[in-house]
C-alpha cells in the first residue's frame, strides 16, 4: 500500500461513529521492583511503586477507537460497584458515550489485577462472574442497539466469554444487523462463534480458530488455510481474519482470495490487546471505505507499534503513520 493511500484512508477515521458491544473490564496495574524472595513462599516479594487503571477487554477496544480519533459509543454492563463507577468515569473522561451501559446489581465488574515488576508480569488476579445476562438486561441492550444503530458507521462486537454476548441477545438483534447498512466486526471467542452469522468481517487468533472449527492448525499454513475458509462458509460472512503473531496476519475472502500479511519486524515487549488493536483499526478503516487487504494491512502497522509498549495499549493514527514510513525509508 502506497504511504498516500495509508494516509488518506487514516484521515477519514477522525468524527467516523462506532458502537461497541462487549464484555467489559477494568485492568488494575501494580507497578514495582523485586529485590528479595518472601519467607513464607517461594514467591518474589514485589515493592509496590504505584498503580494505574486502564480500560479493558471491550472497554478497551473502545479506547483503541477513540485513540484512533473515532466518536464511540458504548453498550454493555458493569457492576453495582466501585469498579463499575470507576470504569464508567474513566470512559466518560475520554468523551465516551456511556447512554448503553446498564449496571447488573448480581454481578461484579470485570477487574483485572496485574502485578509488574521490572517490566514483566509477575502474576494476575480475576474478579469477575460469568454467565449470560439476564432477559431484562438482554431487552434493555437490545432496545437501545435498535433504536441507535442507523446512526452509526461501524458495530463492533468485543466478545471475551464473560456473557454479555449471548444467544438470547444474538436472536433479538441479529434480523436488524441485517437490515441496516452498517460495517460489522467481531472478535468472538470460539464458543460463540455460531452467533456471528452474516456480520461483514470476523477476526479470531490462530489458537482460536482452531477450537472453532475443531482444526489442528499448529502453524500448518494448509490446515489454516481450510480453517479460515471454514469459517468463512459456515458464517457467511464477507472476510475471516486470523492475526497470527510474528507469522503475520491470514485474510479471507469470499471467492477463495487468501491474503497472507508478514509481520514487521519489530520489537515485542507485550502483545496484551493486541488483537484489540487489529480489531479496533480494521473496522474504522472498513467504516472508512477502505477494502478488507487495505483494512488489514493498516492493523498489521498498528499491531507493531501496540506490541512495543507494555500493558493493554493504544495506538494513533500518527504512529500507524509513522510504521509506515519507518518501513518504506520516507
Amino acid at each position: 500500500m502506497k504511504i498516500s493511500k495509508a494516509d488518506g484512508i487514516l484521515s477519514l477515521f477522525s468524527g467516523k461513529k462506532i458502537l461497541v458491544l462487549g464484555d467489559l473490564m477494568l485492568d488494575h496495574w501494580i507497578w514495582g521492583k523485586v529485590r528479595r524472595i518472601s519467607p513464607e513462599a517461594p514467591v518474589p516479594v514485589v515493592e509496590v511503586e504505584k498503580h494505574t487503571y486502564t480500560l479493558g477487554g471491550a472497554a478497551n477496544v473502545v479506547n483503541n477507537l477513540c485513540s484512533l480519533g473515532a466518536c464511540v459509543s458504548v453498550t454493555g454492563v458493569v457492576g453495582n460497584d466501585r469498579e463499575g463507577r470507576l470504569l464508567r468515569s474513566e470512559m466518560q473522561g475520554r468523551n465516551i458515550a456511556t447512554e448503553g451501559l446498564f449496571v447488573d446489581p448480581d454481578r461484579p465488574t470485570t477487574l483485572k489485577t496485574r502485578i509488574i515488576a521490572h517490566h514483566q508480569q509477575v502474576v494476575r488476579a480475576d474478579f469477575e462472574r460469568k454467565g449470560s445476562l439476564a432477559p431484562r438486561l438482554n431487552k434493555k441492550i437490545a432496545c437501545y442497539i435498535r433504536e441507535n444503530l442507523e446512526e452509526f458507521d461501524g458495530f463492533l462486537l468485543s466478545d471475551y466469554n464473560k456473557g454479555v454476548i449471548n444467544a438470547e441477545l444474538m436472536d433479538i438483534i441479529a434480523p436488524y444487523l441485517t437490515r441496516v447498512s452498517v460495517i460489522s466486526t467481531a472478535n468472538p471467542k470460539p464458543e460463540n462463534i455460531t452467533m456471528m452469522k452474516g456480520l461483514h468481517l470476523v477476526a479470531l487468533n490462530e489458537s482460536e480458530a482452531g477450537s472453532a472449527t475443531g482444526l489442528s492448525i499448529n502453524g500448518d499454513e494448509a490446515v489454516l488455510c481450510q480453517a479460515g475458509k471454514k469459517i468463512l462458509d459456515d458464517l457467511a460472512c464477507k472476510a475471516v481474519l486470523i492475526p497470527r503473531g510474528e507469522h503475520g496476519i491470514s485474510l479471507f475472502e469470499g471467492k477463495g482470495s487468501t491474503s497472507l500479511i508478514p509481520a514487521l519486524a519489530t520489537e515485542v515487549y507485550d502483545v496484551s490487546g493486541a488483537g484489540d488493536t487489529v480489531i479496533s483499526v480494521v473496522t474504522l478503516a472498513l467504516a472508512a471505505g477502505a477494502g478488507y487487504l487495505d483494512a488489514t494491512r493498516l492493523a498489521n502497522h498498528a499491531a507493531a507499534v501496540v506490541v512495543r509498549k507494555v500493558g493493554t495499549a493504544t495506538v494513533t493514527a500518527g504512529e500507524i503513520m509513522a510504521s509506515f514510513r519507518e518501513q518504506t525509508g520516507k
